[in-house]
């Protein structure tokens, strides 16, 4: 094996691979973690009543998938007949979806840090955007997958989970630090902890973010930091800094490494459970599990 492959299996080094692909005129992009293959579209059955972007469903290799037609989901022209297309077998969030494409480019490894928060140029895909990258002179759009299986399937985060937890007075003392860069989930979170009883949370967008301020307070405190934060959760995918990169950093740190630390991803599969493992995370929690994550709260500060 060639050294850039053993870096491409090591944890925490802030670099992803990426699939470059077209739908329309625009240029996209899916984390190859997500990506479990890519194949050859072959006729869809279609289902009653579904959702419009989901063309109907297929069997791969006995299992039933469903079938989003990404130019529909994104409100995108798109005039490729079925046959020209691609089909890209997708996991994420517990679940295993088809996205159909026009085109699918090739494999391309970058850095988190090449990575931009979604702005303006996102040309008019904010709300379903995560990121963006320049490279080869064109944008890149990272996409917001998770969200847009959520808002098709109607499945995502339900607060009512927690309604019979117990309270804990205690709870209401501890600091959570949350790294997560989708502003839908930031609110949930918020939402959801504030429920269980824990009110003081201090969010951010990336990775990098959390770090600076993480640093911060151990430059300013050393072992008295522990005094102003009791617990970190973040996201794995992130502009500028991944929860990999994050987590690791944290813990080879003499003074930070006593900090714990909770990834909570639609990342969190068999098996790419071994890669939070391997930078030290305390506990992983597959999106969109909240019960689970409120749980292993509990169990690290209280």
């Amino acid at each position: 094996m060639s050294q850039a492959q053993s870096i491409l299996l090591e944890s925490g080094t802030n670099e992803l691979e990426i699939v470059t692909y077209t739908v329309g005129e625009n240029l996209f992009s899916i984390n190859v973690m997500k990506v479990r293959e890519i194949i050859n579209p072959f006729p869809v059955t279609t289902v009653p009543e579904s959702h419009h972007a989901v063309e109907g469903v297929v069997q791969v290799r006995g299992e039933i998938l469903p079938v989003i037609n990404l130019a529909i989901a994104l409100n995108l022209k798109s005039t490729k007949p079925l046959d020209q297309t691609k089909f890209i077998i997708s996991e994420l969030n517990q679940m295993k979806v088809i996205f159909r494409v026009d085109e699918v480019h090739r494999i391309q490894r970058i850095s988190w840090e090449q990575i931009d928060e979604p702005a303006s140029l996102s040309m008019g895909l904010e709300e379903t955007t995560s990121g963006i990258v320049k490279l080869d002179g064109k944008i890149i759009l990272l996409l917001d997958y998770e969200k847009i299986v959520c808002e098709i399937s109607g499945t995502g985060y339900d607060n009512k989970s927690i309604a019979g937890l117990e309270q804990k007075t205690d709870r209401a003392e501890k600091v959570i630090y949350i790294a997560e860069d989708s502003a839908m989930l930031r609110q949930i979170l918020e939402e959801t902890l504030s429920s269980a009883g824990y009110t003081k949370m201090n969010f951010f967008s990336n990775g990098a973010e959390a770090l600076a301020q993480i640093e911060k307070l151990a430059k300013e405190q050393g072992e008295k930091m522990f005094e102003h934060i009791h617990l970190l959760i973040t996201d794995i995918e992130m502009p500028k800094m991944d929860g990999h990169h994050l987590t690791k950093v944290v813990k080879d740190s003499e003074v930070m490494n006593r900090l714990p630390v909770i990834i909570f991803s639609s990342l969190i599969t068999n098996e790419l459970f071994h890669k939070g493992e391997a930078v030290g995370a305390n506990a992983q929690v597959s999106k969109p599990d909240i019960q689970e994550l409120i749980g292993l709260v509990d169990k690290l500060v209280l």
